[in-house]
């Protein structure tokens, strides 16, 4: 397909958003319609006209943007987006560039970074119009989002129908038979004596439902006419009783589901406030005793909280560069968290890893 969709992204900030938009975007357009990673490049290849080839092949650019898509630093410490060669940096300007229709997507509640903190070659992005995928409503999101880019990218004929991640089965209904007209030659007495039969039914149907008909004793009295009946004044009926709010049961101690004893093991979270605003504190299985690492006050969207941590390093490791991204969803019963741990060992590239527990009040 001429028309390509590129898909920009960190891997610390919002791999697992762009790779499920990945899936989504292939589902509507078919996978030679959309490119993500240019992590393939081959040893030897200077990566700069790699990536700026792969961008002007495509119709329609994504920047996936996370909460710290523009703060992320490298092993030197110093912010990833201020390096020249940085991979997003390079993307992005290329494609800015070529004239390429770009789309910043906000994940994870990110807001469009201002042209202050961008580098000047790309320092445009700002000022593109944005769209937001958010974890609550990420299908209709996606839904939206695939139908602007038809403006870019002309679905197949086999992906043109595919849903994309529907939730609920579709229930078609029966096929209809096709009105056939009858024969000229045949005779119109059997089409005649039918319709007759069928009238004939219908009376008799209509007949013995008004025959047996009882009285509905379901439907109720009003209270005005329970009173006048009585010889008292009419009373309005009660208001109806609103409907409360649902109320997320965030405030706690709580204890990972699945047992956790290894070095600085995610064991405990220690969560205090209401309403949007909520005081949240992990602690890890520490030797001699479990540590904390530290509270921090964290939004709560209505579905989710995100938040970052500076953890020690492990045994063996001392000067690693350490990072926890927490991601607490409430469900029945407990709490959905998701971890993205990232460290980065002297001389080593960043080790990332995904994690998925289930936390459950302390007894």
């Amino acid at each position: 397909m001429q028309h390509t969709i590129f898909i920009s992204y960190r891997r610390d900030d919002s791999e697992g958003e762009a790779g499920r938009l990945f899936d989504d975007l292939t589902r509507a357009y078919g996978s030679d319609a959309v490119f993500m990673d240019v992590a393939g490049i081959a040893p030897g290849v200077d990566f700069r006209k790699a990536i700026d080839d792969n961008v002007s092949a495509c119709g329609v650019f994504l920047a996936v943007i996370g909460s710290q898509w523009a703060t992320i630093t490298g092993a030197n410490g110093e912010r990833r987006l201020d390096d020249p060669n940085d991979f997003v940096r390079l993307e992005i300007a290329s494609a800015l560039a070529r004239n390429i229709a770009v789309i910043p997507v906000l994940v994870h509640g990110a807001k469009m970074p201002h042209r202050d903190v961008l580098p000047e070659n790309i320092q445009d992005l700002a000022y593109r119009n944005s769209v937001e995928l958010s974890h609550a409503r990420w299908n209709s999101d996606v839904e939206l989002l695939v139908g602007a880019l038809r403006a870019y990218v002309t679905s197949t004929p086999s992906t043109a129908n595919q849903p994309v991640h529907a939730t609920i089965p579709v229930q078609l209904p029966p096929p209809i038979t096709p009105y056939a007209a009858p024969e000229a030659s045949k005779s119109k007495l059997p089409l005649m004596v039918g319709a007759s039969l069928a009238a004939i039914a219908l009376v008799a149907a209509i007949a013995f439902f008004a025959l047996n008909r009882k009285t509905d004793v379901s439907v109720p009295v009003t209270p005005a006419a329970s009173n006048v009946a009585g010889g008292g004044a009419p009373v309005a009926p009660a208001p109806a009783t609103p409907t409360p709010a649902v109320s997320y049961p965030l405030a706690g101690t709580w204890v990972n589901e699945r047992e956790s004893t290894g070095p600085d093991a995610f064991q405990r979270l220690k969560i205090s406030g209401s309403g949007s605003q909520y005081s949240v504190e992990p602690w890890g299985s520490c030797q001699p005793a479990p540590c904390s690492w530290g509270a921090q006050t964290l939004t709560f969207d209505g579905s989710q909280m995100i938040g970052t941590w500076k953890v020690r390093a492990l045994p063996g490791e001392v000067r690693s560069n350490r990072t926890m991204q927490i991601t607490i969803t409430p469900l029945s019963g407990g709490l959905d968290v998701k971890t993205i741990n990232s460290r980065t060992p002297p001389g080593r590239q960043t080790i990332v890893e995904h994690s998925e527990f289930r936390f459950v009040q302390a007894q």
